[in-house]
């Protein structure tokens, strides 16, 4: 792919993101898309060929880009509980660092826009989350509560955090925030 395609390309999910997170998918035309992107219509739909092709190829590159933030540092040899922290302080600052992109999974993540393959996808992005909380459960390292539940508590928790955090801007004891939601959220995982 050439530079100039790529840059166009770049410009275009760089639009779609601003304007999806802004005004959401009905308020955001291909048109409103093109101009912010400084690109003609026909030029966006060269590279998708419809807008629900642009919204989930937007959705997966965000939830990989995601995906890849909330991976950093995370050491195999920690204990579990040091992972697990380690893991929603990624979150929490990922979201924080990336307030578009985390805000355009959160309320997108459920639209009927996003094929349910495009949502597959992604999921697999965050498989190595449930190896870790699976191996919690099979080591009582953690309440051994479904899946889907734990998973949906980590995931809404730190959203909480990361809105909290952006919506009153304390950046300055953005750790103390971390380690207290991570506290609260612990203290429903540990084992008794």
């Amino acid at each position: 792919m050439s530079n100039q395609v790529k840059d166009k390309r770049t410009a275009i999910m760089d639009a779609a993101l601003k304007l999806f997170t802004e005004r959401g998918f009905h308020g955001t035309s291909t048109a409103l898309i093109s101009k912010e992107a400084g690109v003609s219509t026909g030029s966006l739909f060269n590279y998708f060929a419809t807008k629900e092709e642009l919204i989930n190829s937007l959705y997966f590159e965000v939830k990989s880009r995601l995906s890849a933030c909330v991976r950093t540092g995370l050491e195999p040899e920690a204990s579990f509980e040091e992972q697990m922290r380690q893991l929603w302080s990624n979150f929490i600052s990922c979201g924080v660092n990336n307030p578009e992109e985390f805000h355009f999974v959160g309320q997108f993540c459920s639209s009927p826009y996003i094929t349910k393959l495009t949502r597959e996808e992604a999921t697999k992005e965050y498989e190595f989350i449930r190896t870790l909380i699976d191996e919690g459960f099979r080591s009582e390292k953690t309440k051994d509560h479904s899946m889907e539940l734990t998973m949906a508590i980590f995931y809404q928790s730190s959203r909480a955090v990361v809105e909290l955090i952006l919506n009153t801007g304390r950046l300055e004891n953005i750790d103390d925030i971390i380690e207290d939601g991570f506290q609260l959220l612990w203290r429903g995982m540990a084992p008794e």
